[in-house]
């Protein structure tokens, strides 16, 4: 008798912490699923804007401060109260913050939004023995591999181990091999680079 009291009281237990085990394990879940969230968030706004990019500027309740701009080639734009700003090299929410600050000389905690409604800026160069040479512009980041199957592959010429990447970066130019013959067997694949703007591929 008293070792099914026993049994009783210990099933009565683990019914009580069963539920409490499931929440905890919920919660962590969740909480894993959010910051997941957040990194995506985090990858999308880090995009650099640059020449030719054209945004829309609004300011909340102020319709004289909804316009359309387009960065121009000095990498600024102009905006009513706020003169010639930065804009190329910024994010979006960099660019949001700075012009939310400049109107605050004129309006009370003003909520601005930037929405990047055309990307012109990233365009890429592909060259040599391949089968559409040309500039691209493209909305998004592309790697190397991308870049060629957009320009139509390589010709039946192509020197496929010996393809390089030329990149301008602060002034000098920088030349970055990339062996085609290798990555199409899915070897060396950290030579598939992602293209910055301005990046040209040359296939000899």
């Amino acid at each position: 008798m008293n070792e099914w009291r026993f049994l009783n009281r210990g099933q009565g237990w683990t019914a009580s912490v069963i539920p409490f085990l499931m929440l905890a394990w919920i919660s962590i879940f969740a909480s894993h699923q959010v910051n997941a969230e957040e990194t995506v968030s985090g990858n999308v706004a880090g995009f650099l804007l640059g020449p030719e990019d054209l945004l829309e500027i609004s300011v909340w309740n102020e319709e004289k401060l909804q316009r359309e701009v387009m960065v121009r080639p000095d990498g600024k734009i102009s905006f009513p109260l706020v003169g010639d700003i930065q804009a190329e090299g910024r994010t979006p929410e960099q660019l949001r913050y700075e012009i939310a600050s400049w109107l605050k000389k004129y309006i009370p905690d003003p909520v601005v939004t930037v929405l990047v409604k055309k990307i012109e800026s990233y365009k890429i160069y592909v060259l040599g023995q391949i089968n559409k040479p040309g500039e691209y512009t493209v909305g998004g980041y592309l790697d190397v591999m991308q870049a060629l199957a957009m320009a139509g592959g390589l010709n039946a010429f192509a020197a496929e181990d010996d393809i390089r990447i030329l990149r301008r970066q602060e002034g000098t130019e920088k030349v970055i091999p990339f062996d085609y013959s290798r990555v199409k067997k899915g070897r060396d694949l950290a030579q598939n680079i992602v293209l910055q703007r301005g990046d040209v591929v040359v296939v000899p």
